[in-house]
């Protein structure tokens, strides 16, 4: 939401670090140390030392520094968002300047150009702070932005990845996942290197910040974490290749308008070993895609519309949240419509009259009524042709996978998108006869009100 923003009023986005961070925390009560090898004291050898800031390797240095720097921001007039600690922001008469902080990276946006120097110069002096510039790399993820969009990507990540793999030659898959499993008994033996596996799904769980084209993949191996087979192994695999054929893709966040919509879905029963269903949703603000789920739900469904009212309930839940973040970045929101494909849940959400066949579902999940009857979620019906979450919820065909994959807005590089298919990218030539949509058509393809024409309240 932070560089959704700064896109849509054509803001700068400034990057800070700062040095040595934990070592500007102040002490809340006494710490003592051993003297270090090689500086003791030799006339008290066996006296200790009183901590009088923060170091590195003391457990509440983390704690301490965010606490300080909070402080500080605090001082200067900032608020602390109710919906996120790290966020910070300031308002008053024209000026809004917004604040990201994790760790020691800084993030820094707003509409007066000179206040935020002035800011700037002040965390300086304060605590060692180095200016980076335009926001181009934060927390392993490279950002590309043009006049008017960002393009987030992990290109080197995936490569070291496929490396790590030995996989850097592998031949490129059209989709994350098979149709069906494959059933050969040979691969319902443990895997040797359990502890191999856990590092690639770690490593690919953290790619989906950027690639929800894979989450439902990565969600279906991460559940094998503790007990992990060949079968697993190769499903792993099989992600990793369906990466190396879309090596240059990634998140594509056009200036839009700022008005919420979300999107939920849900397989029934979609695990053949305890027949428990699979969560699905996305947000997004204006054509930009916001945040997305993939969860197991953690109770059996006794029908397809248990399913799909959970996801409902779990898509409301993050909705509300981040409804309360948009107040904070002044963001003026109508009702959020939340599209489901499926009209007998819409039904039950819409509908608090008592019904037996759905007596059983727990009371927190009847937590969409409330936001319905509160006028904050409106829902709204779409069909399944159209739903950009089925790739968040189940295994597709390749039409499919790269059908919806574009309307997520993961798409190649802008100079790959302008016709450059150097470095690596024959593959992705090969497998992608035609191009994917620019952003322009994805825009009117997909997320305007004329894709829903066909939706019903």
């Amino acid at each position: 939401m932070f560089l959704i923003v700064a896109l849509h009023y054509d803001w700068a986005v400034h990057q800070l670090d700062v040095m040595n961070a934990f070592l500007h925390g102040k002490l809340d009560q006494p710490v003592y140390m051993s003297q270090s090898q090689g500086f003791e004291d030799k006339n008290y050898p066996k006296h200790v030392c009183l901590l009088h800031k923060a170091i590195y390797g003391l457990k509440q240095a983390p704690r301490l520094w965010f606490a300080t720097l909070s402080s500080y921001l605090q001082r200067q007039h900032f608020l602390v968002s109710s919906a996120d600690p790290s966020f910070f922001h300031y308002h008053k008469d024209h000026i809004h300047i917004y604040l990201l902080v994790y760790v020691d990276d800084i993030l820094i946006t707003g509409s007066d150009t000179s206040f935020i120097h002035h800011l700037i110069t002040n965390l300086q002096q304060n605590f060692q702070t180095r200016d980076l510039g335009h926001l181009s790399k934060f927390l392993g993820t490279d950002f590309v932005r043009s006049s008017a969009d960002y393009h987030l990507h992990q290109h080197s990540y995936i490569q070291d990845l496929l490396h790590t793999a030995s996989m850097t030659n592998c031949k490129p898959l059209l989709t994350p996942l098979p149709s069906k499993y494959p059933d050969d008994p040979n691969l319902q033996l443990p895997f040797s290197q359990p502890d191999f596996f856990r590092k690639l799904a770690g490593s690919l769980q953290y790619l989906t910040s950027t690639r929800p084209d894979i989450a439902f993949a990565v969600n279906k191996v991460c559940q094998h974490m503790h007990n992990p087979l060949l079968l697993h192994f190769q499903l792993l695999k099989r992600i990793l290749r369906y990466l190396k054929g879309t090596l240059h893709h990634g998140l594509f966040l056009p200036k839009t308008e700022l008005q919420l919509s979300a999107f939920s879905d849900s397989d029934w029963a979609g695990d053949p070993l305890d027949r428990k269903s699979t969560t699905g949703y996305c947000i997004f603000l204006g054509t930009a895609l916001l945040s997305w789920s993939v969860k197991k739900q953690t109770t059996v469904a006794r029908s397809s519309t248990e399913s799909e009212y959970r996801s409902m309930a779990a898509a409301a839940a993050d909705l509300i949240w981040t409804r309360r973040l948009c107040e904070e970045f002044q963001i003026k929101l109508s009702p959020t419509e939340l599209f489901c494909d499926n009209v007998s849940a819409m039904s039950i959400a819409c509908n608090p009259i008592f019904h037996a066949r759905t007596k059983h579902i727990e009371v927190d999940h009847h937590f969409i009524r409330d936001c319905i009857q509160s006028n904050q979620i409106t829902v709204r019906h779409i069909s399944t042709t159209d739903q950009p979450t089925d790739i968040l919820t189940k295994s597709l065909s390749s039409a499919r996978q790269l059908a919806l994959r574009n309307k997520l807005l993961v798409i190649p590089t802008i100079s790959l998108r302008d016709g450059d298919m150097a470095s690596g990218s024959d593959s992705h030539r090969q497998m992608e006869q035609s191009p994917p949509p620019s952003a322009k058509a994805s825009h009117s393809t997909y997320l305007t009100p004329n894709t829903f024409s066909n939706c019903q309240g």
